[in-house]
Parts: structure tokens; C-alpha cells; sequence
């Protein structure tokens, strides 16, 4: 398997949960080819290119992975959350138009949303990402980001952690809820006045960005594949999708 680096914790959760109580003689491999995954959307094409059986995606299919014969299975319901560094004098919340403006380069100064004058600094993900595309297609309409510049920066290595320290006391990021909300050095910034935390919220679609996760197979694929899927939506699945901080179908 290959996909996404956002929900690598539940990936595995489900690997190891599989193997003790499905299928203890089936060996998974998340990431290749050495273990480490690549993204969402290096990981489809993977599976497209059959190098892969299946892939993980923090995103909706797209036309033409649909017309390859690819068919996603919703796995967990997950928010995109707004990060600051802790130190940033910001304190406030933004709306989804002001947070647009930002990443298209429009805002530029934290001065123009009520805060200190203060450059922003935009530390983006990896195009390779899932959430790099989700955030696109949700925040901007589907619009490009901003080019990269002295304060927007595009990450060449999906990597949260790393994101996450390059914010400085200016900076702004993204990434799922659960890789940022037990985090001591980043505040999460509430959208339209709703905090990704509240997961009734989340789950009701009130929260704007909040999105399906997938397991993406090919339409004909093989019964052990099958068998993965159809136990990640199990009950015993879903205790896994919990346990590491998603939302349950």
C-alpha cells in the first residue's frame, strides 16, 4: 500500500488491528519502496502504474482516477486544521475568505486581519499531498496558491512535523486535526468562529473544512484486498479509526 502521509497513524492502526484479529498470515507494507509513503496523490497513481494494491486517501477521488476503474472506500471522517505558532501575537480566528486571501497572496500582513503588522509567512504542503489538494479545492475554489516567494514557501516533503517548526512567530500552515491538536507549540486558529475540535461539528459539515478519508482499491481487485477494506468500515475498524483521533463513519 501507498498513499497518505497525514493519516499515517490510522493507516497503521489498521494494519496492526488487521493482522491480529482478520488475518495474522497477511504481511502489509505502507510506503514504497522503503516503507515510507509518498502522499495521496503519488500514492493513486501508484496504484494506477500497479506498482501498489491499494492506496490511502485524505481526499476525494477525482474524474479520471473514477474513469481508471479506481473505487474509494470511505474509512473516517476527518477536519483540516488552521495552525500558528504559539508565540504568534495573532490571537484571533479568520473567516474562510480571509484565510483564501492568504494563501493566494492577497493578505500578506497580519495587520490586514486585526493582528500586529506583521508579515505572514505561509509554509505550504507538498502538491503530492492529499490535504494539499483538498485545501485547494475547498479553501481556494480550486484556484492556485500564491507562487513561492521570501514569505510562501511550498514543502517539498509531505512531512507535518517539519511544517509545523518552519512557522516561526509569523507563520501559517495546515494539516489534519489529529497531527496538531495534542501539539505544545502550535495554537489551532478557528474558522468562521468553529473550532476542527468540536467533532459534532466536524461531522455535521458545519466546520467548512472537513472531509472523508479513503482506502481507494481497484474495482476489480483481489479477495485479501477486499478483506482489508471491508474491515477498516467493520466495527472493529472503526475502534481503530477512533483510537487514533479520527471521526467514525
Amino acid at each position: 500500500m501507498d498513499g497518505s502521509v497525514t493519516i499515517v497513524s490510522l493507516v497503521m492502526k489498521l494494519q496492526r488491528s488487521y493482522k491480529y484479529l482478520a488475518n495474522p498470515s497477511m504481511t502489509t507494507t505502507y510506503g514504497i519502496p522503503d516503507g515510507r509513503p509518498n502522499g495521496t496523490n503519488a500514492g493513486i497513481q501508484h496504484l494506477i502504474d500497479g506498482k501498489v494494491l491499494m492506496a490511502a486517501s485524505s481526499r476525494y477521488l477525482e474524474a479520471k482516477e473514477l474513469k481508471s476503474g479506481l473505487v474509494g472506500v470511505p474509512i473516517a471522517r476527518d477536519a483540516i486544521a488552521i495552525a500558528v505558532n504559539i508565540n504568534n501575537p495573532y490571537k484571533g480566528g479568520l473567516t474562510m475568505r480571509q484565510l483564501k486571501d492568504i494563501f493566494q497572496g492577497k493578505i500578506t500582513n497580519w495587520s490586514q486581519v486585526g493582528g500586529p503588522n506583521l508579515p505572514i509567512k505561509v509554509i505550504n504542503r507538498s502538491p503530492n499531498s492529499g490535504t494539499y489538494t483538498f485545501f485547494q479545492e475547498t479553501v481556494l475554489s480550486g484556484q492556485p496558491f500564491a507562487p513561492d516567494s521570501k514569505n510562501f514557501q511550498t514543502v517539498v516533503q509531505d512531512e507535518t512535523t517539519p511544517i509545523l517548526r518552519a512557522l516561526g512567530n509569523n507563520g501559517i500552515g495546515y494539516s489534519t486535526v489529529t497531527q496538531i491538536e495534542n501539539q505544545k507549540t502550535v495554537r489551532i486558529i478557528p474558522i468562521n468562529g468553529i473550532s476542527p475540535q468540536d467533532a459534532d461539528l466536524v461531522k455535521n459539515g458545519t466546520y467548512p473544512i472537513s472531509r472523508v478519508i479513503y482506502l481507494v482499491v481497484p474495482r476489480q481487485t483481489s479477495p485479501v484486498v477486499k478483506e482489508f477494506a471491508d474491515f477498516a468500515q467493520s466495527s472493529q475498524g472503526q475502534k481503530a479509526v477512533k483510537e487514533t483521533g479520527f471521526l467514525p463513519l
